[in-house]
């Protein structure tokens, strides 16, 4: 099975930027259309799951009180994902838990003297 490289254009942070300033409802626009480009670039299997963490994103942005407070959220949603017992650091380690497939019952793992 081949890799697929999801390339994104080249960012423009003075463009982003004045268009923040200058006119935000257009940024927001882009913004949201750019996020839509990229993951409409990905294979279908990994859509969904990113579809879904734009919109956790998003309303952490919506909920917060200011920008800087969003990206506080923002984050500690991150260090979250990756410090979590099943998260990125452990993933990478080896050492984080199977995570069950789709229909799969949870179950209390009971440890049992040797």
């Amino acid at each position: 099975m081949g890799q697929h490289r999801c390339t994104a254009p080249a960012f423009d942070f003075g463009h982003w930027s004045r268009l923040a300033r200058q006119d935000l409802p257009e940024f927001e626009r882009q913004r949201q259309q750019a996020i839509d480009d990229l993951i409409d670039r990905l294979p279908e299997n990994r859509r969904l799951p990113l579809r879904r963490l734009q919109w956790r994103i998003d309303q952490v942005r919506r909920r917060a009180a200011t920008p800087m407070a969003a990206c506080l959220a923002l984050s500690r949603m991150m260090w979250d994902s990756v410090l979590a017992q099943d998260g990125l650091l452990h993933t990478l380690q080896g050492s984080a838990p199977a995570r069950p497939g789709p229909g799969a019952r949870r179950a209390t793992i009971l440890p049992f003297r040797r």
